[in-house]
Protein backbone atom coordinates (compact mmCIF):
# COMPACT_ATOMS: atom_id res chain seq x y z
CA UNK A 1 0.00 0.00 0.00
CA UNK A 2 1.60 3.24 -1.11
CA UNK A 3 0.62 6.19 1.02
CA UNK A 4 2.44 8.81 -1.00
CA UNK A 5 4.17 10.13 2.12
CA UNK A 6 7.85 9.79 2.83
CA UNK A 7 8.72 7.25 5.52
CA UNK A 8 11.96 6.51 7.28
CA UNK A 9 13.61 3.32 6.13
CA UNK A 10 14.72 1.21 9.07
CA UNK A 11 17.48 -1.32 8.38
CA UNK A 12 17.16 -4.41 10.57
CA UNK A 13 19.14 -7.61 10.13
CA UNK A 14 17.97 -11.13 11.03
CA UNK A 15 19.39 -14.62 11.15
CA UNK A 16 17.98 -18.09 10.64
CA UNK A 17 20.13 -20.12 13.01
CA UNK A 18 19.91 -23.73 11.82
CA UNK A 19 20.92 -26.55 14.14
CA UNK A 20 22.36 -29.95 13.18
CA UNK A 21 18.81 -31.39 13.05
CA UNK A 22 17.76 -28.78 10.46
CA UNK A 23 15.58 -26.81 12.89
CA UNK A 24 15.42 -23.01 12.89
CA UNK A 25 15.59 -20.91 16.05
CA UNK A 26 12.73 -18.48 16.65
CA UNK A 27 12.59 -16.05 19.55
CA UNK A 28 9.45 -14.51 21.01
CA UNK A 29 9.30 -10.75 21.41
CA UNK A 30 9.05 -9.98 25.14
CA UNK A 31 6.26 -8.02 26.79
CA UNK A 32 6.68 -4.25 26.73
CA UNK A 33 8.19 -4.20 23.23
CA UNK A 34 6.45 -3.46 19.94
CA UNK A 35 4.77 -6.57 18.53
CA UNK A 36 5.20 -8.37 21.87
CA UNK A 37 4.27 -12.05 21.79
CA UNK A 38 5.14 -12.54 18.11
CA UNK A 39 7.89 -14.93 17.03
CA UNK A 40 10.82 -13.73 14.95
CA UNK A 41 14.27 -14.56 13.71
CA UNK A 42 16.95 -13.20 16.07
CA UNK A 43 18.67 -9.98 15.07
CA UNK A 44 18.13 -6.26 15.38
CA UNK A 45 18.80 -2.76 14.10
CA UNK A 46 21.89 -1.91 12.13
CA UNK A 47 23.59 1.00 13.89
CA UNK A 48 25.31 3.89 12.09
CA UNK A 49 28.68 2.78 10.75
CA UNK A 50 27.90 -0.95 10.98
CA UNK A 51 27.62 -3.36 8.10
CA UNK A 52 24.68 -5.77 8.30
CA UNK A 53 27.06 -8.62 9.12
CA UNK A 54 28.77 -6.75 11.97
CA UNK A 55 25.37 -5.72 13.34
CA UNK A 56 24.14 -9.31 13.21
CA UNK A 57 27.23 -10.65 14.99
CA UNK A 58 26.76 -7.99 17.70
CA UNK A 59 23.04 -8.65 18.06
CA UNK A 60 23.45 -12.43 18.29
CA UNK A 61 26.02 -11.96 21.04
CA UNK A 62 23.88 -9.43 22.92
CA UNK A 63 20.61 -11.40 22.60
CA UNK A 64 21.79 -15.01 22.74
CA UNK A 65 25.40 -14.94 24.04
CA UNK A 66 26.77 -16.73 20.98
CA UNK A 67 29.71 -15.76 18.81
CA UNK A 68 29.37 -15.91 15.05
CA UNK A 69 32.05 -15.13 12.49
CA UNK A 70 31.24 -13.28 9.32
CA UNK A 71 32.33 -16.27 7.21
CA UNK A 72 29.52 -18.34 8.82
CA UNK A 73 26.80 -15.86 7.76
CA UNK A 74 25.32 -16.75 4.38
CA UNK A 75 23.11 -14.04 2.84
CA UNK A 76 19.80 -15.69 1.98
CA UNK A 77 17.06 -13.20 1.11
CA UNK A 78 15.47 -10.01 2.40
CA UNK A 79 12.13 -8.56 3.42
CA UNK A 80 10.86 -5.13 2.46
CA UNK A 81 7.71 -4.19 4.33
CA UNK A 82 5.80 -0.96 4.81
CA UNK A 83 4.51 -0.55 8.35
CA UNK A 84 2.26 2.34 9.32
CA UNK A 85 5.04 4.68 10.49
CA UNK A 86 8.19 3.34 8.80
CA UNK A 87 9.46 1.07 6.05
CA UNK A 88 11.46 -1.98 7.13
CA UNK A 89 14.29 -3.42 5.07
CA UNK A 90 15.54 -6.69 6.58
CA UNK A 91 18.29 -8.86 5.12
CA UNK A 92 18.05 -12.47 6.35
CA UNK A 93 21.16 -14.60 6.75
CA UNK A 94 21.47 -18.32 7.40
CA UNK A 95 23.98 -19.50 9.98
CA UNK A 96 24.77 -23.13 10.80
CA UNK A 97 27.85 -22.63 13.01
CA UNK A 98 28.39 -20.56 16.13
CA UNK A 99 30.40 -20.72 19.33
CA UNK A 100 28.78 -20.91 22.73
CA UNK A 101 25.54 -22.22 24.14
CA UNK A 102 22.47 -20.20 23.24
CA UNK A 103 21.26 -18.32 26.32
CA UNK A 104 18.47 -15.75 25.89
CA UNK A 105 19.56 -12.47 27.48
CA UNK A 106 16.33 -10.45 27.18
CA UNK A 107 13.87 -12.83 28.83
CA UNK A 108 12.59 -14.01 25.47
CA UNK A 109 11.14 -17.47 24.91
CA UNK A 110 12.82 -19.57 22.24
CA UNK A 111 11.76 -22.45 20.03
CA UNK A 112 13.67 -24.73 17.67
CA UNK A 113 11.21 -25.22 14.82
CA UNK A 114 11.19 -27.61 11.89
CA UNK A 115 11.06 -25.64 8.60
CA UNK A 116 7.63 -27.06 7.68
CA UNK A 117 6.21 -25.83 11.03
CA UNK A 118 7.40 -22.20 10.84
CA UNK A 119 3.98 -21.01 9.61
CA UNK A 120 2.41 -22.19 12.87
CA UNK A 121 4.16 -19.42 14.83
CA UNK A 122 2.57 -15.94 14.67
CA UNK A 123 5.15 -13.48 13.33
CA UNK A 124 5.44 -9.79 12.44
CA UNK A 125 4.22 -9.16 8.88
CA UNK A 126 7.74 -8.63 7.50
CA UNK A 127 8.89 -12.07 8.70
CA UNK A 128 5.98 -14.09 7.31
CA UNK A 129 7.11 -14.30 3.64
CA UNK A 130 10.55 -15.49 4.76
CA UNK A 131 9.15 -18.68 6.29
CA UNK A 132 8.08 -20.24 2.97
CA UNK A 133 11.44 -19.47 1.39
CA UNK A 134 13.28 -21.03 4.32
CA UNK A 135 11.03 -24.08 4.28
CA UNK A 136 11.64 -24.65 0.57
CA UNK A 137 15.40 -24.16 0.95
CA UNK A 138 15.88 -26.32 4.04
CA UNK A 139 13.61 -29.25 3.13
Amino acid sequence: MRTGKSQDIILVVACALVDTDGRVLLTKRPEGRPMAGLWEFPGGKVETGETPEVALMRELNEELRINVTQSCLAPFTFASHEYETFHLLMPLYICRQWKGDIEPQEGQDMAWVRPNKLREYPMPPADVPLTAMLRDFLL
